[in-house]
């Protein structure tokens, strides 16, 4: 492949001065006018193109922002009712621990920090 790309390489630098010598010729009378007026039509495709371009970014601009508000909103939704079930899960323990405390003051017996059911009472 790569001799085949020098060949076109070598033809390529062989030609060149065919093409400068046309080239060289000079240009016909009216190419300035045909000039202008390609580069006119040329700046106006470019506008239109940025144009577009330009609104087809802002957009994208917006439904980005619309998808980002949205995923926030799920994720502000989630978080707080996440916070709630976590705040009854703590309710619902503080209730048993109260209710397994409770009892064993009402039968007079001590609370030991241990939880050793061998321990005795104070007399």
């Amino acid at each position: 492949m790569i001799r085949t790309i020098a060949e076109y390489t070598l033809l390529g630098l062989m030609l060149a001065p065919a093409f400068a010598v046309c080239a060289a010729d000079d240009p016909p009378a009216d190419a300035a006018s045909t000039v202008a007026a390609d580069a006119k039509a040329v700046g106006t495709a470019v506008k239109r193109d940025a144009k577009a371009v330009a609104n087809a970014a802002k957009e994208s601009a917006q439904q980005v922002a619309e998808a980002a508000k949205g995923v926030a909103h799920g994720v502000a939704t989630a978080g707080k009712q996440g916070a709630q079930e976590v705040a009854a899960a703590a309710k619902r323990g503080a209730k048993k621990t109260k209710a397994a405390v409770t009892p064993r003051k009402a039968a007079g017996e001590e609370n030991t920090a241990a939880g050793n059911p061998d321990s005795k009472p104070n007399q």
